[in-house]
């Protein structure tokens, strides 16, 4: 097997990981989307005025998500795609790249992508599986953000 091609495996839990977040944000459950980041695991989006560090306020930027959907009366969908292991270090670390595109749709309304922007992850392995150590989200049409 090439050593730089990642397992069938590897790609599976890498690509689990994306998909289980998606379904938890989107699903309001803010703990759970929390809890696919490290301890002290970092949100960078220019999105949002200032970075989240840190479970509790990762925990509270999702809890503020859900609310904010809610009084806008808008289902937000978080579609992951294009997810590309791009970086292996051999020893339990990741970078992983991938398109997020966020679809909404208005109470009654047509849905239609809000933002279409690129994440640079680096991914971690904890013992217990993959977890999000540093994301940083470019959005299509802003400057490039720094690499992690």
């Amino acid at each position: 097997m090439n050593p730089h091609v990642p397992s069938p495996a590897r790609l599976a839990e890498i690509h689990q990981l994306y998909h289980l977040q998606s379904h938890l944000i989107d699903a309001g459950r803010a703990p759970g989307w929390a809890a696919t980041f490290t301890v002290d695991g970092s949100f960078t989006s220019p999105t949002y005025p200032a970075s989240v560090t840190g479970t509790a306020a990762l925990t509270a930027f999702a809890e503020r998500f859900a609310a904010d959907c809610a009084a806008d009366r808008v289902t937000r969908r978080h579609v992951v795609s294009n997810v590309a292991l791009t970086g292996d270090d051999g020893a339990g670390t990741l970078q992983v790249e991938a398109y997020l595109q966020i679809v909404a749709t208005p109470e009654g309304g047509t849905p239609h992508t809000e933002r279409f922007t690129t994440l640079t992850d680096r991914v971690v392995h904890d013992g217990d599986g993959w977890r999000i150590a540093a994301r940083v989200v470019h959005r299509d049409g802003t400057p490039v953000a720094p690499q992690i």
